[in-house]
């Protein structure tokens, strides 16, 4: 393998991948946790979520995997936590991006000097975490500034027509979904919901159940459950080797969002950030189906509809699977996407 490969492998490939479980070992599993909770009135989850969904943990968390793929040191590793906090912290929405560009940094650098010297329990420390939180104060702002600006596209696009406005927040927070960028951030941040936050979910569930479906012949059913009730970001190392195996779901997505703005008038009443989660722990659809209850309480919706489950489920579940199905079948057909490109690692 060439220098260039190895490098993409590292960084971009085992980086990313290891990135996503500890995102999942954090916040998502945190909003799963605090979504059942409320669902229920059980304090002690909510309180349980609310640790583990903490900005600073979610970093951490993010960054130990992180060090964990590029297999640092055991000081290195320890060291990272701070460096994780730091990144997620003052990169706002943009916080899994910074925590994976600086993490990986700071890991090696510390690398560098970890066991050169006597004095190893002081100088790597100190080097991880110097070069990681002031990496975090000059360029984590700038990297969350970036991901505001797609949050501005995102609203701008909530302007639009619905069919058009459909197509492109379902994309671009789809797209978000799988990508190193929080989603579930992007859309609290923004607090995306209505009409756009419907749109949300539909480009959120057809990521994650489409690469679900479509890749259940090579990771059967602990892939379809880690993906389709877990992350989409567990193939972003796939998508680096082979992009084109990224087209089906998104395809899928921008078919789902206009039919969900347009035909069932699918509407996100319900908590910020489930607009971002899809299928995560069923956190998206349950999130629509809060606010449908809010709503008849308020005497804003006079009763929850059969249109109205019907639409839940061919937008959340259906739609994403028979589309992303039949366009990933296109793909292996004529030799876009071959046998093991969907393969999961982990």
């Amino acid at each position: 393998m060439s220098k260039g490969k190895q490098l993409l492998k590292r960084y971009f490939i085992d980086a990313m991948g290891a990135m996503a479980q500890g995102l999942f070992a954090s916040l998502l599993i945190g909003t799963i946790i605090g979504t059942v909770g409320s669902q229920f009135g059980i304090d002690v989850m909510t309180k349980i979520a609310n640790y583990a969904k903490s900005t600073y943990v979610v970093g951490a968390a993010m960054a130990v995997a992180i060090g964990y793929a590029l297999k640092a040191d055991p000081l290195v590793l320890f060291s990272l936590v701070t460096v994780g906090a730091a990144a997620n912290d003052l990169g706002a929405a943009g916080g899994p991006l910074a925590v994976l560009v600086i993490a990986i940094i700071a890991s090696e650098c510390g690398s560098l000097v970890s066991k050169k010297t006597k004095v190893d329990i002081l100088v790597t420390p100190c080097v991880t975490i110097a070069v990681g939180v002031l990496l975090s104060i000059l360029i984590a702002p700038p990297i969350g500034a970036a991901a505001r600006a797609v949050g501005n596209l995102i609203m701008w696009a909530t302007e639009l027509h619905p069919f058009f406005m459909g197509i492109l927040v379902s994309l671009i927070i789809g797209i978000a979904l799988t990508l190193p960028i929080s989603s579930a951030a992007i859309c609290a941040a923004l607090k995306l919901t209505g009409l756009a936050g419907g749109a949300a979910v539909a480009g959120c569930c057809a990521q994650m159940v489409g690469f679900a479906v479509m890749s259940f012949r090579e990771n059967r059913w602990s892939g379809l459950v880690s993906q389709g009730l877990g992350t989409s970001m567990l193939q972003m190392g796939n998508i680096v080797r082979n992009p084109r195996v990224w087209i089906p779901p998104t395809l899928a997505s921008m078919i789902t969002g206009p039919i969900a703005t347009c035909l069932f008038r699918l509407q996100m009443n319900g908590p910020e950030i489930a607009s971002g989660m899809g299928t995560c722990g069923m956190v998206g659809p349950i999130g629509v189906y809060t606010g449908w209850v809010n709503d008849v309480a308020s005497g804003a919706k006079t009763a929850i509809t059969a249109m109205d489950w019907i639409g839940l489920v061919l937008i959340c579940i259906v739609l994403p699977a028979v589309l992303s199905w039949f366009f990933g079948w296109i793909l292996r057909r004529i030799g876009w996407i071959k046998e093991g490109d969907l393969t999961l690692s982990v």
